[in-house]
């Protein structure tokens, strides 16, 4: 996948358009904002989502702002008196948060993993997770109400990104460790994935998720290269007992081999033990898991590989099948689980789900493979 797909942005006149036509009225960076008010002399009825306008304050006096609604954007007092009063909604940046809820793009690795050198402790990931365990219980509406902004506007934005992109989903637990077969297994699969023209999305986290995006990330380079990452990961083998240390080790890699290819990691602040990946270029993460999970399986549009995992893994097992099922969200898509005798004898997942597709469209579309080296042949075979 591009890195930075191309996105149609502020192409429309100032009329009102339909919700299909919407992503074309948004302005999120101030290029697009110079651009438009230099194309058109208006900002009627766009959306200006996380830009800084303190020194477009000539603009904003003269623009014509009836129906824009600006979303977290600074900008001087008088400005924001003229707009409110022209015609434009106005929501003022929230202070004394370590997380913006206007965000207009998706978390890089290099945003999420800021200040690492002071340890993971000063991050922004780190904080954000802190201040979601501060105010998920207390019955704050306004912390609430953050949130549900926050994650709504990361689902944008991923939409956004996403668009016209074919997305195989590999799902595993974060318990698997660098090092090892099964490790190494993912990583190659990732790699595979993405040399087919995939897109590969995780879970965002360690273990599996990590390998996976990983192997997206080694895609470009020579099979050597993986081989030389595997090794100075198995360094730093889990996350436990020090996050500094296991995101130090993979920020290591991505120095000593930039330019890697991109994918996607869909994470949440809801397992806090679960710190994001390095590997995933685009870091999709929320606070609500429910939307999280959803929302990863949704965007698995060629499928989802499930590697051995545990309770989350048998989670999202389910929460794929339930619209394959029912197909609501139409054709079923692929779905691989991968090593037998996790999937029929450790958690029997397996024959539960073969019973729920029997007679319906969707028992052609799963498949149980022994090796992680045979998922991408059965992801081709079911039609991925």
């Amino acid at each position: 996948m591009d890195p930075t797909p191309a996105r149609p942005k502020a192409r429309s006149q100032a009329q009102p358009q339909s919700h299909h036509a919407s992503h074309d009225r948004e302005i999120e960076s101030l290029a697009e904002f110079d651009s438009v008010v230099s194309a058109h002399g208006t900002l009627a009825h766009y959306r200006v989502q996380a830009v800084d306008l303190t020194a477009r304050t000539d603009a904003l006096m003269s623009a014509d702002p009836t129906g824009a609604v600006f979303l977290g954007c600074p900008m001087a007092p008088e400005a924001a008196t003229r707009v409110r009063a022209a015609g434009a909604l106005v929501f003022p940046p929230i202070p004394g948060l370590p997380f913006d809820p206007y965000r207009g793009r998706v978390y890089s690795p290099d945003e999420l993993y800021a200040r690492l050198d002071g340890g993971y402790e000063a991050t922004p990931d780190a904080l954000a997770h802190d201040w979601f365990q501060q105010t998920k219980a207390d019955g704050d509406v306004f912390a609430s109400m953050l949130r549900a902004i926050h994650d709504d506007s990361v689902s944008d934005a991923i939409d956004e990104l996403l668009t016209g992109v074919r997305v195989v989903g590999v799902m595993g637990g974060h318990a698997m460790a660098r090092g090892t077969r099964s490790y190494a297994g993912a990583a190659r699969l990732g790699r595979e994935l993405a040399r087919a023209g995939f897109t590969v999305a995780t879970g965002g986290g360690p273990g599996a998720m990590e390998a996976a995006n990983l192997g997206a990330y080694a895609a470009p380079f020579d099979d050597g290269m993986l081989d030389d990452a595997l090794l100075l990961l198995a360094k730093v083998t889990s996350f436990t007992p020090s996050i500094t240390d296991w995101a130090r080790s993979a920020f290591e890699v991505r120095e000593r081999w930039p330019g890697g290819g991109a994918s996607v990691g869909i994470p949440t602040w809801f397992y806090g033990h679960e710190p994001p990946n390095a590997f995933a270029a685009h870091i999709a993460k929320y606070f609500a898991n429910a939307t999280r999970e959803d929302g990863l399986l949704a965007r698995s549009n060629a499928g989802v590989v499930f590697l051995p995992g545990a309770a989350g893994t048998v989670q999202e097992i389910f929460d794929n099948a339930t619209p394959n099922y029912y197909e609501s969200r139409g054709e079923p898509t692929p779905m691989v689980l991968v090593d037998r005798a996790h999937w029929t004898e450790k958690l029997p997942a397996w024959p539960l789900l073969t019973s729920l597709a029997r007679g319906r469209t969707m028992e052609s579309r799963i498949a149980l493979v022994d090796r992680i080296e045979e998922a991408p042949e059965a992801l081709k075979r079911l039609g991925g």
